[in-house]
């Protein structure tokens, strides 16, 4: 499921400024504590996006946004000029503090607690849904 909603957002994206480089995963930070394993997962992921690339997290404490929240906000950084965009499903101790003041945006798909890859399927849907309600396109009927 997750590979088929990657895939529809590489087809529809491109024609709206908006293309997907491809997925990446980290493991799971190796540290004793939760706070050093936040800290270790975010130095991974900072290494990652280095080079002014806007940085999305998605964490159970973020905003809460609609499909067409998300797509503006998509758009928005399509606007300003961002060529490079992560976003980053959270671990199971969260996102390091560092990081989640460094990022663009920290967004929630709900209050409650999704698996990785159920947040990974929900994220590859809003990223096609979004390409649709951009283009103008019935997918989304909200």
């Amino acid at each position: 499921m997750c590979d088929r909603y990657f895939e529809r957002f590489a087809r529809a994206g491109p024609p709206l400024g908006l293309e997907f480089a491809g997925l990446r995963e980290f493991a799971e930070g190796r540290a004793g504590d939760a706070a050093a394993r936040r800290r270790e997962e975010g130095e991974r992921l900072r290494k990652a996006v280095e080079g002014g690339q806007g940085l999305i997290l998605l964490d159970e404490t973020g905003r809460n946004l609609d499909s067409r929240a998300f797509a503006a906000m998509l758009a928005g950084l399509r606007d300003e000029g961002v060529r490079d965009c992560v976003v980053a499903i959270g671990g199971p101790d969260g996102h390091d503090p560092e990081l989640r003041a460094a990022a663009r945006q920290v967004i929630s798909f709900g209050k409650l607690t999704w698996p990785h890859q159920l947040a990974r399927i929900m994220l590859a849907e809003q990223l096609y849904r979004a390409t649709t309600i951009l283009a103008g396109h019935p997918y989304h009927r909200g």
